[in-house]
């Protein structure tokens, strides 16, 4: 993985969730440096909006997808009363 490539969420963890992340999110790789397994991941939502998290990702934890779609996070968000 790179700076700028587009993430998913595939676990549901409760160190994620805490930060509002939940599976199925998904974000982009903030810098090209992994530490310990872990990358700093941006998840936004569409438009204007806040940015819902940027907290480190286990790698195991994501999976590379081809396009990152905001509006996603907006759904899962509001399914979990976010």
């Amino acid at each position: 993985m790179k700076e700028m490539d587009p993430v998913e969420v595939i676990v549901e963890k409760e160190c994620y969730a805490k930060e509002g992340v939940h599976k199925g999110m998904q974000g982009w790789i903030c810098l090209d440096d992994c530490t310990n397994s872990y990358w700093l991941v941006c998840f936004p939502q569409y438009g204007e909006k806040d940015n819902i998290a940027t907290i480190s990702i286990k790698e195991k934890d994501m999976k590379e997808i081809p396009r990152m779609d905001p509006l996603v996070n907006e759904k899962i968000k509001e399914q979990f009363g976010d």
